[in-house]
């Protein structure tokens, strides 16, 4: 991972946006519609009905790469490359609200299911912490953090301490546990909410490499889990048992259930593919050729389309969700990373 060092100073800074389409601020949280976070310094608004961008915002020093909403979609929250922080936006005009620093190497923001509490998971140590702040009252200096933030006033609660180069975020079916994907580990860590304590820890080195995403299905009796380097697969029980697993296309990343919980979707960055799995028992049902290095997809939210952030094309791509077809790509972004969809849908960083 591209690790930058952590400015040491941080203000709240100034944002420049742009209007594409229309120069007055509705006072309504915008619907049917796509955010793209772009490491290149901007986050831009896709309008689903066009598909055309119609908004796009450039704050000063902000590189965002994870991205997440909270639930009535009336503020976005991007983790920042480079400066250690978390930025929130008001998405109605995508004024930049506040900067919050949480450690180095911010990477995935996913929302709690009950809304209060942000996840945001950063893959090195930059600065010690107190020990109210960490969990079991330790700091792992070799060892990667999930930080809390409340959503209703955006102060910092309880770090996790986890393992090392933290990547995918998920939650149990309750909601009471934390699962976090341990790349460099090859292994996942539960943690307690409630606690912080760290419940269990699952090695799935049997199986492969470098596991990157995570993810629970709608029905709540399964996990999906991508690892990169092995180019694998797998499907887990609500024990954390290895039920099945089958190769992907090279260095598969971003994984998602479709609404339903049928099918199982994986974005294969090296392969320049997105594939499409039955849930039951791992059989390709279809794939759609993307850019290159697209991490991260999510589905509009009629299940119509999956739209797809393709780092290095600097473009999305939209897939038919049905037939697997091309059906356009959108060009202009600089290097997009994360992507989700307003109202909530389901997608690599989305919903559950």
């Amino acid at each position: 991972m591209d690790v930058r060092k952590a400015g040491s100073l941080f203000v709240l800074a100034a944002s420049v946006v742009l209007f594409v389409a229309s120069p007055a601020s509705s006072q309504q949280v915008p619907t049917n519609v796509v955010y793209v976070s772009e490491e290149g310094g901007r986050i831009s608004v896709i309008d689903l009905n066009s598909l055309q961008v119609v908004k796009a915002a450039e704050p000063n020093d902000v590189q965002p790469r994870g991205i997440g909403l909270v639930h009535d979609g009336r503020y976005l929250v991007t983790a920042n490359k480079g400066t250690s922080d978390v930025t929130v936006f008001d998405a109605r005009d995508l004024r930049l609200v506040q900067r919050i620093r949480v450690g180095g190497n911010p990477e995935f923001v996913k929302i709690h299911p009950n809304g209060k509490l942000l996840f945001v998971s950063c893959e090195t140590v930059s600065a010690p912490l107190s020990a109210s702040h960490t969990a079991g009252g330790e700091q792992d200096a070799a060892g990667s953090q999930i930080v809390t933030l409340s959503t209703r006033n955006w102060s910092r609660g309880r770090t996790f301490t986890a393992g090392s180069e933290t990547e995918g975020i998920e939650f149990s079916p309750d909601g009471r546990a934390l699962i976090v994907a341990n790349e460099a580990q090859d292994s996942l860590s539960v943690f307690r909410i409630a606690t912080g304590q760290r419940a269990r820890e699952i090695d799935l080195s049997p199986y492969g490499s470098r596991p990157r995403g995570v993810k629970l299905s709608p029905q709540g009796n399964t996990y999906a889990v991508t690892m990169e380097a092995s180019a694998t697969l797998l499907l887990l029980d609500q024990n954390f048992n290895v039920t099945r697993f089958v190769t992907t296309g090279a260095m598969p990343d971003g994984v998602s259930f479709d609404r339903q919980g049928r099918r199982i979707v994986v974005a294969a960055a090296r392969a320049q593919k997105i594939q499409f799995f039955a849930a039951d028992s791992l059989q390709l049902l279809g794939e759609a050729p993307v850019g290159q290095r697209c991490w991260h997809f999510t589905f509009t939210q009629d299940d119509s389309k999956i739209l797809v952030a393709c780092g290095r094309s600097n473009s999305i791509d939209v897939i038919d969700a049905a037939t697997y077809r091309p059906i356009r790509t959108l060009t202009g972004f600089q290097t997009p990373w994360g992507i989700v969809t307003y109202p909530r849908s389901y997608g690599s960083l989305d919903l559950p």
